[in-house]
């Protein structure tokens, strides 16, 4: 082995170790972050509409009281003159 061929091995053995630490390990890394941090929001964002739901759902009717066919009762309006 000449000295050219040694030197061009731990060359690339380098741009290898730099490739790795400096470029696929903090990718890797802010994609899980954003990742988790997607999921919270999504999460956050899901509990908040099931609060509005539950806060905006209306109370349950009480038991039907009479029914006297399809009458309404209603009270007679006079004119203002």
């Amino acid at each position: 082995m000449n000295i050219f061929s040694i030197a061009a091995k731990i060359f690339l053995i380098y741009l290898l170790y730099k490739l790795i630490f400096d470029l696929i390990i903090p990718i890797y890394k802010s994609t899980k972050r954003i990742k988790k941090q997607f999921g919270e929001m999504q999460n956050k964002m899901q509990d908040e509409m099931n609060r509005q739901q539950t806060q905006q759902t209306p109370p349950q009717p009480g038991p039907a009281t009479e029914k006297e066919g399809d009458y309404i009762e209603f009270e007679e309006i006079k004119p203002h003159h």
